[in-house]
């Protein structure tokens, strides 16, 4: 194969490349918890975060959730120490005082967050 072929099949494949929907995405999250508690019992919230494409230069780079405003959880990574898989999860557990508005958001270190995700839980007396 001649140079001239070369770089044009090499251009061609590049372009292709770039022209394809990207293989990586913003960081999600997703809240899973009962709908309504017993008040005074403990509950337990999953949090999922999703990404797609984690990679030593493009990954989730924190993981975070707010009760009733208040942040109660983090989990910041790097590129050195990054989530497990592209969907991950983690627990956290709360006492159930009072209604309760829990948020949760991930974000990816490059094209950012798809925005929070909340769900609320009734505390039934």
């Amino acid at each position: 194969m001649d140079r001239r072929k070369f770089c044009q099949m090499m251009l061609i494949g590049v372009l292709s490349l770039s022209a394809r929907p990207a293989f990586a995405n913003k960081s999600s999250a997703s809240i899973e918890a009962p709908a309504k508690v017993q008040k005074g019992n403990w509950v337990a919230i999953k949090v999922t975060a999703t990404h797609r494409g984690n990679s030593s230069l493009h990954y989730t780079d924190w993981l975070r959730v707010n009760v009733n405003k208040k942040e109660i959880a983090r989990w910041d990574f790097s590129s050195a120490q990054r989530p497990e898989a592209e969907v991950f999860t983690r627990e956290i557990k709360v006492t159930a005082l009072e209604d309760l508005e829990v948020i949760a958001e991930a974000n990816c270190n490059i094209h950012g967050s798809t925005g929070p995700a909340t769900a609320r839980i009734t505390v039934i007396p």
